[in-house]
């Protein structure tokens, strides 16, 4: 289970197969990965159509229904994506560089240590124009974290820790549960929403911005480009989520660049 994002740049293979078609077809490959891996761990040397799997999902109508799922069905389905890798090369919104780079995910359980990354970007009362934004934005759309506290205390599956760890923010503290709820639960982001979340999460450069500048980052120019790199790098003691976050933020700055929306499905 993860956060599926997707940069929502118009290419043929979207028009193909439709976003959430590639996605299927990606999480699908890795399913099949990681179950011939299994059989083949436990010594079980069939061919991927004599392996199968029982999937369950709960109906719109919230009953539970069972399937079966022939390995190989998976393997064939994905084959529809090699036709269209050579669409990625050069695809300025191919944020990895291989086939489908635009797409990535933040993978369940969040940990610990992400949600204090996360915290820990935020500005302080020493950069008063973005803090005083940060303040209101929790203000003005009532950012109370109950939708991903809910999560949190479901069970273990969605977070590593039971309890959202908290920052104090001089008058006013925000939890890990609004932070998420922040990013993760509003839908698509549009370019003005990824850039206020570029600078809350220090992710381009805001300790010298003016008020004015803040309110024209979006829509991106080269010179604005220019001027607001990308700032977080993937360091040796990032644990697996902080690096995913990273990257999706990246994602994020990208999708400003090119004026368009990422899609997230949490």
């Amino acid at each position: 289970m993860a956060i599926d994002y997707v940069i929502d740049y118009d290419c043929e293979p979207k028009r193909k197969l439709t976003t959430d078609g590639i996605l299927e077809r990606i999480k699908g490959q890795e399913r099949a990965a990681m179950i011939i891996r299994l059989f083949r761990e436990n010594g079980d040397e069939r061919p991927p159509s004599e392996m199968g799997f029982d999937f369950t999902r709960r109906t719109s109508e919230g009953e539970e229904e069972t399937e079966l799922i022939v390995v190989q069905d998976i393997l064939d389905k994905s084959d529809e994506l090699k036709p269209l890798e050579h669409h990625c090369r050069g695809c300025p919104a191919n944020r990895t560089g291989t086939p489908f780079g635009c797409m990535g995910f933040v993978q369940y359980p969040i940990s610990g240590k992400a949600e204090a990354w996360l915290l820990n970007q935020l500005p302080s009362i020493k950069e008063p124009l973005v803090w005083l934004l940060l303040k209101q934005g929790i203000e003005n759309f009532q950012y109370d974290g109950q939708t991903v506290a809910a999560l949190r205390q479901q069970s273990d599956t969605y977070f590593e820790d039971n309890q959202a760890a908290v920052r104090f923010l001089g008058d006013f503290s925000i939890n890990a549960n609004q932070v998420l709820e922040m990013i993760f639960t509003v839908g698509d982001i549009i370019p003005n929403h990824a850039a206020v979340l570029l600078l809350f999460y220090n992710a381009i450069e805001r300790s010298e911005l003016e008020a004015d500048s803040i309110m024209k980052l979006a829509p991106a120019t080269p010179e604005k480009i220019e001027a607001f790199p990308f700032l977080h790098q993937i360091m040796p003691i990032d644990d697996s989520t902080t690096a995913e976050l990273k990257e999706f933020f990246q994602a994020l700055w990208l999708a400003w660049s090119l004026n368009v929306k990422v899609k997230v499905d949490a």
